[in-house]
């Protein structure tokens, strides 16, 4: 299976991750290489991709408006295993972190999610088998390419909770409830895995009673839920802070 991965940012990082096979470049004609756009055009020389400039028409065939000019055509996004995810946490010495995703289904939210897991070291990201938002083309864009960098599983969620207990991974569930505890007042040290769940219903329950903690944000607004990309990150940044950044 091929797809087009558009966009400045997010060619240039499947470029540099080189996790994927790479068929062929096409740049709009009249685009200039400078900034980003040569370092594509440099490693696309490196790595032997054909670069063909086309006229701006043939992108809008891609059907999307913040292609830049610039497609790269690209093997299937390649997902790891969970031990995959816990053999990276071992290699770097550190307590594992996991982000679980159950059920997202906006490509924004996944991809913003995904940008904040890369940006602060995260080891790994689990998705469920179905009903979810992938890693596809839109995605790898709204993450600005930081998909590639990550190590993404794709697995039953119940299942795969159930190991990351048995490897010692203290479970924690992100709910706004009057069971949950504030995050502030949560322990967020050691090895963890962050469940956060659809944008509409949260959590399923079978998740959500496989969690040893589950945590809300604290709000003092008149708006009372934030959406699941910016209430995962925050938490993912504050378990950060916790562990000295």
């Amino acid at each position: 299976m091929r797809e087009w991965i558009y966009g400045r940012n997010p060619v240039y990082e499947t470029l540099r991750a080189a996790r994927r096979n790479f068929f062929q470049l096409h740049v709009a004609q009249g685009n200039e290489g400078q900034g980003v756009l040569k370092e594509i055009l440099s490693l696309c020389q490196s790595k032997k991709i054909p670069v063909r400039w086309l006229h701006k028409d043939w992108f809008e065939t891609l059907k999307v408006s913040d292609h830049q000019g610039v497609a790269l055509q690209v093997s299937a996004y390649p997902y790891h295993s969970l031990q995959d995810i816990l053999g990276l946490a071992k290699r770097r010495e550190e307590p594992p972190l996991v982000l679980i995703l159950d059920t997202l289904q906006d490509p924004q939210n996944l991809g913003g999610l995904l940008r904040t897991a890369e940006a602060i070291g995260v080891h790994g990201v689990v998705l469920p088998l179905r009903r979810t938002v992938t890693v596809t083309p839109t995605v790898v864009t709204r993450s600005s390419g930081a998909s590639e960098h990550l190590l993404i599983c794709q697995t039953n969620l119940a299942q795969a909770i159930t190991l990351l207990k048995e490897e010692g991974l203290w479970v924690i569930g992100l709910e706004r409830s009057a069971e949950a505890v504030r995050l502030d007042q949560a322990r967020l040290d050691g090895p963890l895995a962050v469940v956060v769940g659809s944008e509409g219903s949260g959590m399923r329950q079978l998740v959500r009673s496989s969690c040893d903690l589950l945590i809300q944000l604290p709000m003092r607004g008149q708006v009372g839920t934030l959406n699941a990309s910016i209430a995962g990150s925050v938490v993912l940044y504050k378990i950060w802070e916790r562990r000295g950044f």
